[in-house]
């Protein structure tokens, strides 16, 4: 027996600051047959292979801990730093730096919401070395 994830769920305070902020970062769009309205209770993203979404859903409480479950992102067409300071620009922030001088680690950000997700090297940077 197998099963899929349809969505990854992410409680916020607000939909819409992450909605444009990951259909910015990522290769997700908002669903042609069920597009975000103002006054909707959550917003949604799919990817371009319409096989997973990104759901964002308020809830009353704040964040107050680190999450327990994050994305890795691993950009596609520019180097890892090229991607960092890319989504600094759509307004991320810096949590942590794990880079390494040899060019290895990573970066930790934090979408609008606050929500922790990593940013990896490419896959060209990997098999360079």
């Amino acid at each position: 027996m197998t099963a899929r994830i349809r969505h990854i769920t992410v409680d916020c305070a607000r939909w819409e600051p992450l909605v444009e902020f990951w259909s910015q970062a990522v290769d997700f769009a908002e669903d042609p047959d069920n597009p975000n309205n103002a006054g909707d209770p959550e917003g949604l993203l799919i990817s371009s292979r319409q096989d997973l979404g990104l759901l964002f859903i308020p809830v009353p409480e704040s964040k107050s801990v680190k999450n327990r479950i994050h994305l890795d992102i691993v950009p596609t067409d520019r180097t890892r730093d090229e991607e960092v300071e890319r989504l600094l620009g759509l307004g991320a922030t810096q949590v942590a730096d794990h880079r390494r001088e040899d060019g290895t680690g990573w970066v930790v950000l934090a979408d609008p919401g606050g929500n922790e997700f990593c940013v990896e090297r490419s896959d060209a940077e990997r098999e360079a070395g």
